[in-house]
């Protein structure tokens, strides 16, 4: 078997101290999650440490660690630069890992070219059975036994949340304390659920934007009609179609990056021979927000975060009849969140080649459990979450029912702050969670 852990180099800069980790981890883990035999397939999944200058070197070593995961699916550690945010308020008393979920970074990587060598779209689908939270679980409690941790801290963010959840399912043992930000997932019922409820609270998104910028309500029509008529091509040679322009309703998920929109949409139109055309610099900015090239796993899996016991069957698709106002032909359409729907498949260039793939997962019944409900209402990990009223990813309704199913759970419930709170203010964040965990608050 291949060398199961290796650190290939050491960094120093701006106050921070990077370790770059490897590890050789099972593509399929035993239920135990325990270190499995020398037999079996194996990938890796990589994780770079992070720690302040202000400690030694020796100092640093002898710290306890934490666990960042991070949003997703198909999200990759962050890359930092300096220590800021949250992580400046964590590096006062841990090692950071930010792991590359399986799939991500430089952990063996998961795209189209890559999914090639699986052989046909139902091996492909099979081997991305395996990419979801209970194995990236799996894989940190891999690694933390690997390290030689004693229990450690989590901090998951969004999807990481939802990830910490798993953790907390299936490995509590592997657990000191974890904290939650905009990541208490639904631990049951069908994706439906979400979906009507997100929706919804993209709606009010919607409203609230429009009501800051009047003007942009007649310019979103505007571009999704000139799109109808007028074929606009991305820097990459695909279309931009009005369904893919609302995919720019990303940017109301944020704090600050909702006015960013703005911006963006002031660019969109220039004065051409032929007439009006969008702007190449409206559309290399729009290329960014429509492209899944770089996080395929994002599209392909992110129903099946929701999926136990049943098929998901394009949820958000099937759902979206019901809110006719985001139609692409609707008078005024609305602009989208972050659902994903089959003509994905059939738009980005980065996805054609997945679509067999993704209709096979969409249709899968037996996805297995994601969460162990009668654990959870056992568990005697202190758990703290921020939870954000207005959040259009992760519903606060449903979160607040998560909480209540989960033993000891505190949240720090707030409108201050949409999804993205924890790049706003994360160092503020942090300590507020923190204290509540260890008691301080």
């Amino acid at each position: 078997m291949a060398e199961v852990h290796s650190i290939r180099a050491r960094h120093e800069f701006r106050g921070i101290r990077t370790v770059e980790h490897y590890f050789t981890v099972p593509l399929i883990h035993s239920r135990g999650m325990v270190h499995a035999s020398d037999t079996g397939e194996t990938i890796t999944v990589f994780a770079r440490e992070y720690s302040s200058t202000d400690h030694t070197e020796e100092e640093a070593g002898k710290l306890p660690w934490l666990l960042f995961l991070q949003g997703g699916p198909g999200g990759r550690g962050n890359r930092v630069t300096s220590l800021s945010g949250w992580m400046k308020a964590a590096a006062k008393d841990f090692r950071i890992l930010m792991l590359d979920q399986r799939g991500t970074g430089l952990s063996t990587p998961v795209e189209r070219r890559s999914l090639e060598l699986r052989g046909d779209a139902a091996a492909q689908a099979e081997y991305l059975t395996h990419f979801r939270a209970d194995s990236i679980v799996a894989d940190a409690e891999y690694i933390r036994r690997t390290l030689g941790s004693e229990p450690w801290s989590v901090l998951g963010q969004s999807f990481g949340g939802f990830c910490a959840l798993t953790y907390l399912s299936f490995a509590p043992e592997g657990l000191r304390e974890v904290l939650i930000t905009g990541g208490l997932a639904p631990l049951h019922g069908p994706a439906d659920r979400v979906y009507q409820a997100t929706f919804q609270r993209v709606a009010a998104r919607n409203a609230e934007y429009f009501a800051w910028y009047p003007e942009d309500r007649a310019m979103v029509t505007r571009i999704a009609r000139h799109l109808e008529r007028q074929p606009e091509f991305l820097a990459s040679g695909e279309r931009l179609t009005p369904e893919r322009f609302q995919m720019v309703g990303s940017y109301l998920g944020g704090n600050t990056r909702v006015d960013a929109l703005h911006y963006l949409l002031e660019d969109a139109f220039i004065q051409t021979p032929s007439g009006e055309r969008l702007s190449e610099a409206f559309l290399e900015q729009v290329r960014g927000q429509v492209s899944r090239a770089a996080n395929p796993l994002y599209a392909v899996l992110h129903e099946s975060i929701y999926g136990q016991g049943q098929a998901t069957d394009w949820a958000a698709w099937r759902v979206l009849q019901e809110f006719p106002d985001f139609k692409p032909e609707a008078e005024d359409p609305l602009l989208t969140g972050e659902m994903v729907y089959p003509w994905y498949f059939e738009q980005d260039p980065a996805l054609v080649p997945l679509r067999d793939v993704a209709e096979i997962l969409a249709s899968k019944q037996d996805w297995g459990p994601l969460y162990d409900l009668e654990r959870l209402r056992a568990n005697t990990v202190p758990v703290a979450a921020a939870v954000y009223q207005n959040d259009i990813y992760v519903d606060h309704a449903l979160s607040m029912e998560t909480a209540s199913s989960v033993r000891g759970l505190q949240t720090w419930v707030t409108d201050e702050f949409h999804h993205d709170g924890i790049g706003e203010d994360g160092e503020g964040i942090f300590a507020r969670l923190f204290g509540l965990v260890r008691g301080s608050r």
